[in-house]
């Protein structure tokens, strides 16, 4: 598996964005803003906050595969989630996670198992991957797993120790 570090992404703005320049692991978040488990953002802040000193970043993912739940712009995107949730990490630009047009990142992502060995196809919006400071997948966690559940802050802890 390709290091997930060194695959070219764009920020929400469109700008390069270089993951390789973050030194801790990464919490990777494919998001909407439309959506049930849309909540997770405060949790996904919350992270950041609290686990960004010791290195680690999330990143979002703003994803319009699922039922249409991100349609907005990326001006319309930054917004809410600066307004309704706070957002301070990084968003990159929209990108499909599934299908013949999947971003790079999400062919490399989907490779990994998550907790039962399922690899494959993203469910649903606030799937994620939690990225080790060497650019290798440590942990795939379904949407339904919020961002704050036992086993994802111990995945979290391991990859920052």
């Amino acid at each position: 598996m390709a290091n997930i570090k060194e695959i070219p992404v764009h920020a929400l703005d469109g700008s390069d964005l270089d993951l390789s320049a973050f030194t801790g692991p990464l919490l990777v978040v494919n998001v909407a803003s439309k959506c049930g488990l849309t909540p997770q953002y405060t949790a996904l802040e919350k992270l950041a906050e609290t686990y960004g000193d010791r290195g680690l970043t999330v990143v979002g993912v703003p994803c319009n595969q699922f039922a249409g739940q991100e349609p907005g712009s990326a001006e319309e995107i930054a917004t809410f989630c600066s307004t309704n949730y706070g957002v301070t990490f990084p968003l990159l630009e929209k990108a499909d996670v599934n299908g013949d047009d999947r971003h790079p990142l999400y062919a490399e992502l989907t490779q990994t198992p998550d907790a039962s060995g399922e690899a494959g196809d993203i469910q649903w919006n606030f799937e994620k991957f939690l990225v080790g400071a060497d650019g290798g997948v440590v942990g795939r966690f379904r949407p339904r797993t919020e961002p704050d559940a036992p086993e994802v802050i111990e995945a979290i802890e391991a990859a920052l120790a």
